[in-house]
């Protein structure tokens, strides 16, 4: 009888381990899982900011095949575009500060591409070309694809954040060090983040 409620108390405990060591192998992957989303989402803003810096010497060339043009306008958005180019960020450095150094840079390069594009409102004959018709649309996509992207970023964040901090998964969070992560978070003006205006 003394052998059974021992073999008794061995199975429950095995169980138990088992039963523990399932938690936390899926709890550990899905903190993994989130993580890596939150990653890609990244990726994917960065990809459509890279986007924005690639179309931007096209639309310095468009301008520049008029008769008429600014040349200091152009200079402008050509050190505007130096400037974002430099302050990408890779997905181990997101923090709030990275994302308001990227935004600040994005921003001064989206005001300076309005700049010329108010210059292209001067002249209809150039708003009329098929480069600047594709050029408009190009730019346009981008913009939309830069936001859906923000959006999901935010999402991916919000997701893992909440795996991180809930319970009982914040407990194999905090044991294998996965801390919350920041989104974009809302400052004064943001309600109209800057955009391309044709």
């Amino acid at each position: 009888m003394g052998i059974n409620q021992r073999s008794k108390t061995w199975i429950i405990i095995i169980v138990l381990l088992v039963i523990v060591s399932a938690f936390f192998g899926i709890t550990y992957n899905s903190l993994v899982k989130q993580e890596e989303n939150v990653k890609l989402t990244w990726g994917d803003l960065q990809n459509a900011y890279q986007r924005r810096l690639e179309l931007t010497p096209n639309l310095v060339t468009v301008v520049k095949g008029s008769s008429a043009y600014e040349q200091q306008t152009l200079e402008q958005l050509a050190a505007a575009r130096a400037k974002a180019q430099e302050v990408a960020v890779n997905a181990t450095g997101l923090s709030a500060g990275n994302y308001s150094r990227q935004e600040q840079a994005q921003s001064e390069m989206v005001l300076s591409i309005n700049r010329v594009i108010g210059l292209i409102e001067k002249y209809p004959d150039l708003q009329s070309t098929k480069g600047f018709i594709y050029l408009q649309t190009q730019l346009t996509g981008t913009e939309r694809r830069i936001k859906v992207s923000r959006d999901d970023f935010n999402g991916a964040v919000a997701q893992y954040n909440k795996l991180v901090r809930g319970f009982p998964s914040g407990m194999v969070a905090s044991l294998f060090g996965f801390r919350t992560k920041e989104g974009f978070q809302s400052v004064a003006g943001a309600e109209t983040p800057p955009e391309i205006k044709f």
